[in-house]
């Protein structure tokens, strides 16, 4: 299954996030090494968050990682949500839907 996990970041967090960053990545690599995380990164433009996709057997996954992550017990995420994925294209896709020829 996949998962979407959403972050909401404090306003500052680009002058905060030094003191955590080195462990937040270290944990996020960990994940994808053990293959649940598959891509990862902080929303532009404002910095105001993130995303990161996940590809695990359940939701339980996502939450034990956003509840170790270092950027949310060092209070620069305000709020964290799991979202199921659908994928339906792309060789990913968990649920391949193609059109009719």
């Amino acid at each position: 299954m996949h998962f979407l996990l959403f972050y909401t970041y404090v306003a500052d967090v680009l002058e905060r996030r030094a003191n955590f960053r080195g462990a937040h990545l270290k944990h996020a690599w960990a994940a994808q090494q053990r293959g649940e995380l598959v891509l990862a990164g902080a929303l532009a433009e404002p910095v105001d968050g993130g995303v990161l996709w996940f590809s695990a057997p359940d939701r339980t996954v996502v939450e034990r990682f956003a509840a170790e992550d270092p950027y949310v017990k060092g209070g620069l995420v305000t709020k964290w949500t799991v979202r199921e994925w659908t994928t339906v294209v792309g060789d990913a896709a968990i649920k391949p839907i193609r059109p009719e020829a």
